[in-house]
Order: C-alpha cells, then sequence, then structure tokens
C-alpha cells in the first residue's frame, strides 16, 4: 500500500520547486499567441506536456540505470534559448513583439532546455520510488502541467503585462530567453567543463 496523499504532496513539492521559472516563460508564451497569433494557445499546453514527459521519462530511464546522462554537459541546451533569443532580436522591428518560438516543438524544446537540471533531481527520487510511488508522481505532474499552462495562461492576459510585452517586447523578450540560456550555461558548470577541456 502506498500513502497516496503524502506521495501526491511530495510529487506536487518536486514538481513546483523544479519548475517554477517555468511560469515566467509559459507567461510570455502565452503573451505571444495573444499579441502576434504565435505559437497557439494548444501548441503552447502540447510543447509543455511534450518537454516535461521527455524530462519525466529521462529521468526514469537514467534511474533505471538504462542511461547515463554526461553531467553538466545538459547544460549545453542552454544554446537553445540563446539561439532563438539572438533570431528574434534580428529578425523583429521596432514595433512588434518579437515571436521567439512558432510552434510545439518549439515551446517543447524550451521547456526541456530550461528543465535539463531538473533531471538531477528527478533521477534520485525517481530511483528511490516503487512502480506504484512512480506512478503517482507522474499522474500528479501531468496535472500540475495543466494548472502551470492555467496560471500563464491567465498573467498572459492580464492588461499590464500584454502592454508591457505590446510596448517593449520586440526587445525585451528575446532579452529574457537569451538570459535564460545564459542562466542555464553557468548554472550547470558546463562552461568550466569546457574550459577544463580546452585547457
Amino acid at each position: 500500500m502506498i500513502d497516496l496523499l503524502g506521495t501526491a504532496a511530495g510529487a506536487a513539492v518536486v514538481f513546483a520547486a523544479t519548475n517554477i521559472d517555468d511560469i515566467v516563460i509559459l507567461t510570455i508564451f502565452f503573451v505571444a499567441a495573444r499579441t502576434t497569433g504565435r505559437p497557439h494557445t494548444w501548441q503552447i499546453v502540447a510543447g509543455q506536456y511534450l518537454g516535461i514527459s521527455a524530462l519525466a521519462l529521462a529521468s526514469v530511464v537514467v534511474a533505471a540505470g538504462l542511461l547515463v546522462v554526461p553531467d553538466p554537459w545538459t547544460g549545453l541546451l542552454g544554446l537553445l534559448p540563446i539561439a532563438l533569443g539572438v533570431r528574434a532580436l534580428r529578425g523583429s522591428d521596432d514595433d512588434a513583439p518579437a515571436t521567439v518560438v512558432t510552434g510545439t516543438l518549439g515551446v517543447a524544446g524550451v521547456t526541456i532546455a530550461n528543465g535539463a537540471d531538473n533531471v538531477a533531481v528527478y533521477v534520485p527520487v525517481f530511483r528511490a520510488l516503487g512502480a506504484a510511488d512512480s506512478a503517482v508522481f507522474l499522474l500528479v505532474f501531468a496535472l500540475l502541467i495543466a494548472a502551470w499552462c492555467a496560471v500563464a495562461a491567465w498573467l498572459g492576459g492580464h492588461r499590464k503585462v500584454v502592454g508591457l510585452v505590446e510596448r517593449a517586447g520586440h526587445w525585451l523578450v528575446p532579452a529574457i530567453f537569451v538570459a535564460i540560456g545564459v542562466v542555464i550555461l553557468v548554472s550547470s558548470g558546463v562552461l568550466g567543463a569546457l574550459v577544463d577541456l580546452l585547457g
């Protein structure tokens, strides 16, 4: 028998602690959907589910000993949001909000890049859980992805947030993505690993 409520609460804490920064990214996507029409709302939700599912699945596989994640090299995924941000900066004009991501795979890619460090947290958690507890964790994760999207959609529909993006989105949104990528690179330790490799 498993402690269903206790396991579900633990899953909620783990999810919230590792995905709080996703709210910012999701909000940007929902504002973009309202102001530019891209990505579509369903693509944001689908991309978020796809990205988080990929992270959770990778964690389960690593926890089972079937795959080794070369840490800190996952930090190189930080190059993705940097590239998207730079591309949006180069391709946007001074009057229109920048469109950083236009589809489901783009949303999923940014979610995976931003959550690559989540694997380091999820792996020991799934390694310690049995099959039933792991299933509860994955179910709670699925429910909380929907909650995260709902919160971000609400924030993305707030007049002040939309107004800010409409005024400064041509540089602000790409700059946020570049900053996210830099944080991923720095916090992962991959830059130090590259220096050691090249040195």
